[in-house]
């Protein structure tokens, strides 16, 4: 006679669910490297793309432009589908878009098709942010989140690190379109992973989706962030100031409605609205970094774009080491303390990078990127730990979403404060020795303003306070 034991059935089930914790690790790793290896890729090859599509300058800027606005304005609404179909679900469906995107940015013969397929490749990329973060969150207990989202972030930096130099080399030898169509084994791969290893589902508490809200958020956060990077015009204010007042409308439509695209009480918590401000400040003060650093490089110190990538890159590198084992020490000890001395770094990072001059060695651009670099790694996964531990279960879509947003505004923010500061100082022309001094004193700025804003950021890490000892997150899966 066989006997059931009880303990051996409870062994299995841990066995299982260490299962569904690896394979759901896995994708959504996968998922974070491609999205940033293509932007950062993309940027290496937009001068090759506009030579053989014959593409002008402004088409050629929408490419990337589409790809960051309809992430911006789409993951949060995607975060809030997740909870009520299934953050599993919406995350396949954006494999499969994101994946097709690619296989059609790669066969396109015009800019204006490249433009479609980038913005089709944002549309699925929203649904794979947006439920990524909220996924890891459903299968992972609070004590082992830290570690998993530090594995995420060095997915994330691993793609922004091979970006530009696998980028370059796939460029050099396949062209162009090498870089979209790299994305397709790899994205056939994962929706292959998904189907056939991660079984099960994780839901919030449903509810309906609400249309109108999600119409006045991502028309008016579009509005917003694209005023913002176009500060310097006309135009540009009042489509800021359209965006301001849609997203005013919108908190006002959150208030009443049943079943909200965001529900606005998991930002009443100081910890999760200061560690959401936190994400944003970071974001603002070092996504533009890259850009002036890529001008400084090859303008002033005359170096090609490949040695250019190989320098910026030490940035990524230091965020991809750091990340997993600080995200896992945050498991263990005050995960503030990371936040705090993250920020303080980047500052100092910053403000070495403010006293570039045409007389500075190598070594000084190199320093404030590796700072900046230690200051992301010790910042990102146990602030976004922190941020995700103090929402409830059910709304881990929108938390996903609310912090992927905080991502994708910082950046266009950032670039749009370097693209004002451009505007005042040096003007609408080419980078040449005659304005060398204008370039340089517009950079000093860009770069001391960045790094108020990263201090700004210290102060906003402090209060967010210490971690309770009994965690405030509810699981509700």
């Amino acid at each position: 006679m066989k006997h059931y034991n009880i303990s051996d059935h409870m062994d299995s089930d841990k066995i299982e669910e260490k299962k569904v914790r690896n394979i759901a690790l896995l994708v959504v790793a996968l998922g974070s490297f491609l999205i940033p290896f293509m932007g950062s890729s993309l940027n290496i090859v937009l001068p090759i793309i506009q030579k053989d599509l014959a593409v002008n300058i402004i088409l050629l800027s929408w490419i990337p432009t589409v790809f960051v606005l309809a992430n911006a304005a789409l993951i949060l609404p995607f975060g809030r589908l997740g909870d009520i179909f299934g953050r599993k679900r919406i995350y396949t469906y954006g494999v499969i878009i994101y994946t097709a995107a690619s296989l059609l940015a790669g066969l396109s013969n015009s800019g204006i098709m490249l433009i479609v397929f980038s913005f089709m490749q944002g549309f699925g990329c929203a649904m794979i942010f947006a439920t990524g973060v909220a996924l890891l969150s459903s299968v992972y207990p609070s004590n082992q989140r830290g570690e998993a989202l530090g594995l995420f972030v060095t997915a994330v930096y691993i793609g922004l690190f091979l970006g530009p130099l696998l980028g370059g080399f796939l460029a050099q030898n396949f062209g162009w379109r090498s870089i979209f169509l790299f994305n397709v084994p790899f994205g056939i791969f994962l929706f292959i992973l998904i189907k056939m290893r991660l079984h099960g589902e994780w839901k919030g508490l449903g509810g309906k989706f609400e249309i109108r809200g999600s119409l006045i958020y991502s028309l008016s956060i579009v509005a917003l962030l694209y005023g913002f990077s176009t500060l310097n015009s006309s135009f540009g204010k009042l489509s800021l100031f359209t965006g301001v007042i849609g997203l005013v409308i919108f908190v006002l439509n959150e208030k009443k409605s049943i079943n909200p695209i965001l529900r606005l009480g998991i930002l009443r918590k100081k910890v999760s609205s200061l560690s959401a401000l936190a994400i944003l400040l970071m974001n603002i003060a070092n996504s533009a970094m890259w850009v002036l650093l890529s001008l400084y490089l090859q303008d002033i110190m005359h170096l090609d774009p490949q040695q250019t990538a190989l320098i910026i890159s030490v940035e990524p590198l230091m965020v991809a080491l750091l990340s997993t084992p600080v995200g896992r020490l945050s498991d263990r000890i005050e995960n503030r303390i990371f936040t705090v001395i993250g920020m303080i770094v980047t500052t100092i990072g910053l403000l070495i990078l403010s006293q570039l001059t045409t007389n500075s060695t190598l070594l000084i651009p190199i320093i404030g990127l590796i700072l900046v670099g230690i200051g992301l790694g010790l910042f990102s996964s146990p602030t976004t730990n922190r941020f995700i531990g103090s929402v409830e279960g059910r709304d881990y879509g929108m938390a996903s979403g609310v912090l992927s947003t905080m991502t994708y505004a910082g950046q266009t923010m950032s670039l749009g404060i370097m693209l004002y500061i451009f505007a005042v100082y040096l003007g609408n022309v080419q980078i040449t020795e005659s304005n060398f001094p204008a370039f340089l004193f517009s950079l000093k700025t860009a770069f001391i303003v960045f790094a108020v804003l990263s201090g700004f950021g210290i102060i906003v890490s402090i209060l967010i306070g210490p971690k309770k000892i009994k965690d405030d997150l509810q699981r509700i899966d």
